[in-house]
């Protein structure tokens, strides 16, 4: 006579399903917002270097390099709070979700 294991899961009841609620909400990513801060600065430095009168000291590309380090980061800190307002306005507009497991048959 042989003898078989037993099915260790045959006489065992089925674990019940577990449930989770997660809270859902849409972040922003703050990196996209500063790389725009940062485009938009770049775009006033040229339009500023454009409208501005010629300087016989310096050139136009220097005329442009001083407004893009003056302008850029302050557009980078913009950037950087109105994606921190956003944030903060999406913590109002959050869902619940239930997730529950699935056993493994």
């Amino acid at each position: 006579m042989t003898s078989q294991p037993a099915d260790p899961r045959a006489g065992a009841a089925k674990a019940p399903a577990e449930r989770r609620e997660l809270t859902v909400r849409r972040a922003p990513k703050y990196v996209p917002f500063m790389i725009a801060g940062a485009v938009v600065g770049a775009i006033v430095a040229g339009i500023l270097t454009l409208t501005s009168s010629a300087v016989e000291q310096f050139d136009a590309g220097s005329i442009f390099g001083f407004f893009a380090v003056l302008l850029m980061l302050p557009g980078i800190g913009l950037g950087a709070v109105v994606a921190l307002a956003i944030d903060r306005r999406s913590l109002r507009h959050t869902s619940t979700a239930v997730l529950e497991s699935v056993p493994e048959d």
